[in-house]
């Protein structure tokens, strides 16, 4: 098992474990416990768990955390350019058995293995929203979402950054203007980072500092998510 890959699986997932959203109780777990206790709780991220698994096997690996599987589903690498559309749907369609709301179902030309593809089509709220123009969705899609953020001020646990939040315009989602926001980057002196800077390009996943990420990352996250919300556009048009 790789360490790099389970750390770095730790530092995405944390966010929503700590909400209660996904994964098993006992979130803070994640923020000091060794790589095994990581990869034993991890197989409790039901929908990250199972692109992890596809992904390693379109990596020819045994390791669904080793870290280029990892990085290929939060933030995006080559290796998803390796999986056939059609293979993806058809592995989570038994994953996801009895899920219904989002549009993944007939997503066998589009689907690709990153986080985007199952906030934007496995949820419901992009369908929700499209047909309801409910405010409530684009507020869970902005924080369910990585996106990418350029930090301002740090402080002893929290920093300031600024950041795109999602905007529903014309019936359709995008990235807005950049916005000003607090977000949380240790808890109690533990972190999942090693430090953070001013001017550091960052991940951000709900109220959390996931990464600090280079500038291929940043454009990396960007282009997924874009790709993402000009196909579920079309989809739902």
């Amino acid at each position: 098992m790789s360490a790099a890959g389970a750390l770095l699986f730790a530092r995405y997932a944390y966010p929503p474990n700590e909400l209660g959203y996904c994964g098993p109780a006992g979130a803070g777990v994640l923020l000091d416990g060794s790589e095994g206790e990581i990869a034993r709780r991890a197989r409790g991220f039901e929908g990250a768990w199972a692109y992890l698994e596809f992904l390693a096997g379109v990596a020819g690996t045994a390791d669904p955390l080793d870290e280029e599987v990892v990085e290929a589903y939060w933030i995006g690498n080559a290796l998803l350019d390796q999986a056939e559309p059609a293979e993806l749907t058809g592995f989570i369609r038994q994953r996801f058995a009895g899920q219904v709301g989002g549009t993944w179902v007939d997503a066998d030309s589009r689907a690709v293995a990153h986080h985007s593809f199952h906030v934007f089509e496995v949820y419901p709220w992009a369908v929700l929203l499209h047909r309801t123009g409910n405010p409530a969705a684009v507020s869970v899609l902005d924080r369910c979402r990585i996106r990418t953020g350029v930090v301002r001020e740090v402080g002893e646990s929290t920093a300031t950054v600024t950041a795109r939040p999602l905007v529903w315009r014309e019936g359709r989602l995008a990235a807005g203007p950049s916005a000003v926001e607090r977000v949380t980057w240790s808890v109690g002196g533990r972190s999942l980072l090693a430090g953070l800077h001013v001017g550091d390009q960052v991940a951000l996943h709900w109220d959390w500092v996931c990464d600090v990420l280079t500038a291929d990352q940043v454009r990396k996250i960007i282009a997924y998510e874009e790709r993402q919300l000009t196909l579920i556009a079309e989809k739902m048009s």
